[in-house]
């Protein structure tokens, strides 16, 4: 009997050495560095996000966002918009609706490298966190800026569509729509709910990493 559970064990440590080892379970991708190399993210792989850049707007903008219900879009927000308009700011971090910093045109991050820091410094003191998401106005991110925004642990966020109004486009899953609400470049913000007709919308960090993102607060 011992000689037939010492076959049985030889025969296992046997298929222990030549099998091949099983893959090990792949880590969780960091919500900072999603990838290993500078990089947009411009969608992820089912249902749908809606991004507001907002530059534009006063008691239009702050009456909208006092409608506002979950899931909220993931607002990006002008500095310079921000800082004329603290109620407005107020009222986005009581409600606790997601903010990401909106930047000038990428060319200018290449004209003065030390525009995006300057930006984020005005970020976290109105909003008093550090912003996950930065979205430039015409979505061109250079490699100078890519690598600041690497060393902040901050995400460059792009988009699958630009929606500027009129009919809602057709759904794509995965899809990040861009609303700009510029002074030159807007609509009536009551228009949106065209584009929720037959979308449910999902958080950013939802859709990309089925989870909540928690934000830290900046030290006083």
């Amino acid at each position: 009997m011992r000689s037939k559970y010492f076959l049985v064990f030889i025969a296992c440590l046997g298929l222990s050495l030549f099998l091949p080892p099983l893959p090990e379970q792949a880590s969780l991708t960091s919500v900072f560095r999603l990838t290993d190399e500078p990089a947009v993210i411009t969608r992820g792989t089912s249902g749908s996000v809606l991004t507001v850049n907002i530059s534009f707007g006063d008691v239009e903008v702050e009456q909208w966002v006092q409608q506002l219900a979950k899931p909220y879009p993931l607002l990006f927000v002008d500095i310079d918009w921000a800082e004329r308009f603290p109620s407005t700011v107020r009222l986005i971090r009581e409600k606790n609706i997601p903010v990401g910093l909106l930047g000038h045109q990428g060319d200018a991050y290449e004209q003065d490298n030390s525009l995006f820091l300057t930006q984020l410094e005005q970020f976290e003191t109105l909003f008093e966190v550090r912003p996950l998401w930065f979205r430039t106005v015409d979505e061109v991110f250079p490699q100078s800026l890519h690598t600041q925004l690497l060393e902040a642990e901050i995400n460059a966020l792009g988009s699958s569509i630009v929606w500027h109004g009129g009919d809602s486009p057709p759904i794509v899953e995965g899809e990040i729509i861009s609303v700009p609400h510029h002074r030159d470049d807007h609509i009536v913000l009551t228009e949106l709910k065209k584009v929720y007709k037959g979308r449910t919308f999902s958080t950013i960090e939802d859709m990309l990493f089925k989870t909540t993102v928690k934000t830290k607060k900046i030290p006083n």
